[in-house]
């Protein structure tokens, strides 16, 4: 069951970055979030798609 959340996460991760870098954004600011999402995993990822998705654009012009 690990396996599977583990994976899951993985696979989460790598779609949200792919989402980070479409959006038009300064390369620091695609950088910087890219990153963070990685390092803080599950609670990274729920920020991002719940909060942070729809205001890039707006942090990072």
């Amino acid at each position: 069951m690990g396996t599977i959340i583990y994976i899951a996460g993985i696979v989460l991760s790598v779609l949200a970055v792919l989402d980070i870098l479409k959006k038009n954004i300064s390369p620091a600011g695609k950088f910087i979030t890219s990153i963070v999402v990685l390092l803080t995993s599950w609670l990274g990822l729920a920020v991002y798609y719940f909060y942070a998705k729809d205001h890039l654009t707006e942090w990072f012009k």
